[in-house]
């Protein structure tokens, strides 16, 4: 009796089991999502149930999505901005590729049709867990009113809370209380090491050849390494693959041009945008300045081809120079070269593969000639790169990332020559970064959304130099590797987490915890950076750089999404922080060696960031405001105690509109205001030997004075053609003329020689513009 009984059991729950899972059985509905008018991907396109609102999944950056569903029919809804919501019925009793093409919105009569790719849906900032995240609409970039005309997401994130400026004209920023180089700036995925053009009054990125621009601060995916502070993460166009496109820009002192379309429709295509200024057209009229150049370049090209339905290849590529020289006296040049081959595959309807190959150079040089004296420098850094990723659909509550990163760094040191120094060849050094990581985006429930991760990095020392050590910029030993042999490998765990708690349908609360790792120092003596700042990697003597990020968020909507308000607060602790010591002998002697003027400590940064958005309307635009600390502790300097670092800034406000007048007239206008950077200042001098000598006393316990400004621009957009399509835009930066200190130096006064007396260096009081854009 019991056997027959555990018999009838046994067969009822196996009946029982087979019937749940048949019933649970998952089918997965995937794809690509495309723009129908040029087959650009979509990034971060939204696909919904309109049967079931909890499933609710996120195309990734390269338009991929994918859902699992029980068999049925079902509604699906694709809303993107900028674009026509989108319903597809669907029948599911198998897995099924569906391809989707997305039209944009009708546009009014007379405006510009452009692409507007933010991937942002109107209640992001409700429900995504990523924190201190910002995606920048490249059409909305271009209303902006920025210096010489020229639209820059370089300068448009400078608007943003907790991301600071670092002087007047410079693209070099601080988030968070971090240095310049502690940003990660990616474009196709290669690293920029230098991203400005003339001494930073313009950056390296044309916008007319940009997809999409991100910004993390510092709560970066575990797929994102290497940088301590932010990373900004920008994505060229793929190209029309429909129909052939030029659209460029005429200034007073730089033009611009793209051409794009298919190589063979609907299957491949090809952009290609270049830009240049002429300012040195302007000094060749004149008599003293006709041997001068002043000018720099720059080239984007991109093309792709689709093998077939799962497998398209991209190959993506930068070029830019800047060239500054008086006659044959003075010359200098710099530029970046970047490259990415990249292999994107489908290998199943879960799972997606992103392969690249990458290649990064920046390089500067300097030469100098002054009667029989010749002098010359320069520096390179070079990077090749192997990246893999991959992203799985698990479910519709997860999405994973994992894969690793290798890269193989040579830094060659400033290395100086020529009749005026002593010259000694200095040795490329070289390295060898590695990274695994996984994370996961998890949607444990409707209000809760956790994005968690680790990411494990290792950097080793190649031979091929000799290594010095150094205590407290002392030398304690010394060692020669030879090449090809493992020296020093420094080895660190990054776990990263973050959580989205949705209150209601109008607000919701964020927390986030992050640790990343550094490995490539900048060494600079500038706030503002210049080209001939000093890349070197970790050695025996220089550490890994660790910073260790908590910070809190809440976030409210109004009126239908239309107004939101974002306000974080943050702390940072880092580690292994690198200043020069006092009175540090920063030569052009190719026999030092730099890492004896180091000293290394601790940092800590802290602050508040808000931020109130109007995003719809005649009238759209923003207000930002930051209030922060950022300091330093390292021994040898400010006699051991706290000191302000050189991109502390108390008060940073930014105030950003746009305003549409009518169908043909737009104006935009921003105003600035932030708290000086610190510095040094004398505290006393004397004499010697004819000479005077400053005196200085505690490390950045000055301020410059305070900087503000507002800008204005215009922008007409005539009625046009259904081929050709044009628009004027009209601008003043610094419409009340502020003279902002750009740098303050100190000398004895002429008048009284007892006395110092500060002179002050303004670069710019009023610079209008003019530009005429054009698109058929």
């Amino acid at each position: 009796m019991q056997t027959s009984f555990l018999k009838i059991a046994t067969a009822t729950a196996a009946l029982c089991f087979s019937t749940f899972a048949i019933a649970q059985q998952k089918y997965s509905v995937s794809g690509t999502i495309k723009d129908k008018k040029n087959g650009e991907l979509l990034i971060g396109v939204t696909v919904k149930v309109a049967e079931d609102p909890t499933i609710n999944v996120v195309a990734n950056e390269y338009g991929f999505y994918s859902l699992s569903l029980p068999e049925g029919n079902y509604t699906m809804i694709i809303s993107y901005p900028g674009y026509r919501d989108f319903e597809q019925q669907i029948k599911v009793d198998q897995n099924i590729k569906l391809d989707l093409p997305l039209s944009q919105e009708e546009q009014s009569v007379g405006k510009i049709d452009e692409v507007v790719i933010s991937g942002i849906k109107k209640d992001k900032n409700l429900t995504s867990a990523q924190m201190g995240t910002e995606t920048l609409s490249i059409k909305n970039i271009e209303k902006l009113p920025v210096l010489f005309g020229e639209k820059d997401v370089m300068k448009t994130i400078q608007l943003l809370p907790g991301i600071k400026s670092n002087g007047e004209g410079s693209s070099g920023f601080s988030v968070r209380g971090g240095a310049t180089d502690q940003n990660l700036i990616l474009l196709d995925e290669a690293p920029v090491y230098n991203a400005s053009h003339l001494l930073g009054f313009f950056s390296t990125f044309n916008s007319d050849a940009l997809k999409d621009a991100s910004i993390i601060k510092g709560n970066s995916p575990a797929q994102y390494g290497g940088r301590l502070s932010s990373v900004m993460d920008v994505k060229m166009k793929d190209g029309n693959n429909q129909d052939y496109n030029v659209n460029g820009g005429i200034g007073l002192i730089s033009s611009r041009l793209s051409v794009e379309g298919p190589i063979q429709k609907e299957k491949s295509s090809f952009i290609v945008s270049g830009r240049r200024t002429y300012a040195d057209l302007f000094l060749k009229s004149t008599d003293d300045f006709k041997d001068s150049k002043l000018y720099f370049y720059d080239l984007n090209l991109k093309a792709n081809y689709q093998i077939n339905d799962n497998n398209r290849l991209y190959l993506s590529g930068y070029f830019g120079r800047d060239v500054l020289g008086i006659g044959k006296t003075f010359s200098t040049d710099w530029g970046n070269t970047t490259a990415t081959l990249r292999w994107n595959s489908i290998i199943n309807s879960k799972l997606f593969s992103n392969t690249s190959f990458i290649y990064s150079n920046y390089n500067y040089k300097i030469s100098l000639e002054s009667n029989d004296n010749t002098f010359g420098l320069n520096s390179q850094i070079e990077d090749w790169n192997l990246k893999q990723d991959f992203t799985w659909f698990a479910g519709n509550k997860h999405s994973v990332r994992f894969g690793f990163q290798s890269i193989y760094h040579t830094l060659t040191p400033s290395s100086a020559s020529g009749t005026s120094v002593s010259s000694f060849p200095r040795n490329p050094r070289y390295s060898w970064e590695n990274a695994v990581y996984m994370n996961d985006d998890f949607k444990a429930s409707d209000k809760l959304t956790v994005n968690y991760g680790l990411r494990l990095s290792t950097f080793s020392v190649l031979g091929g130099d000799t290594f010095n050590t150094y205590e407290n910029g002392t030398l304690t030993g010394s060692q020669y590797l030879e090449k090809g042999k493992f020296g020093k490998t420094y080895v660190n765990l990054e776990p990263r987490i973050t959580a989205n708690y949705r209150i209601n349908e109008v607000s919701s609360v964020k927390g986030g915890y992050s640790r990343n790792t550094q490995n490539l120092h900048l060494l600079s003596n500038s706030s503002s950076g210049n080209p001939t700042d000093q890349w070197i990697g970790s050695s025996y003597t220089v550490k890994p750089e660790i910073a260790d990020q908590v910070s809190l968020g809440y976030s409210r909507n109004f009126n239908h999404n239309n107004y939101e308000i974002n306000a974080e607060i943050y702390y940072k602790s880092m580690q292994n922080q690198i200043d020069f010591k006092n009175g540090a002998q920063i030569t052009f002697d190719t026999a030092a060696d730099v890492e004896s003027e180091l000293l290394f400590g601790k940092g800590r940064a802290y602050g508040l960031e808000l931020i109130a958005k109007k995003k719809s309307g005649k009238l759209t635009g923003w207000i930002s405001y930051t209030l922060s600390k950022t300091e330093r502790k390292i021994n040898g300097i400010n006699d051991n105690e706290w000191y302000d670092a050189r991109m502390d800034k108390t008060h940073d406000l930014s105030i950003v509109a746009t305003y549409e007048l009518n169908k043909k007239w737009s104006v935009s206008g921003l105003f600035l205001y932030s708290t000086g950077n610190a510095v040094t200042f004398p505290t006393g001098k004397y004499e010697l030997n004819g000479q005077t000598i400053f005196q200085y006393s505690s490390r950045n316990a000055d301020r410059m004075p305070a900087y503000h400004r507002m800008d204005l621009s215009a922008t007409y957009e005539p009625e046009t053609t259904k081929r050709f399509r044009g628009s004027w835009s009209f601008g003043i930066y610094n419409l009340y003329g502020r003279e902002n200190a750009y740098t303050i130096t100190f000398e004895d006064n002429p008048n009284n020689p007892g006395t110092t007396r500060a002179m002050q260096t303004s670069l710019f009081r009023w610079v209008p513009n003019i530009t005429y854009n054009f698109k058929f």
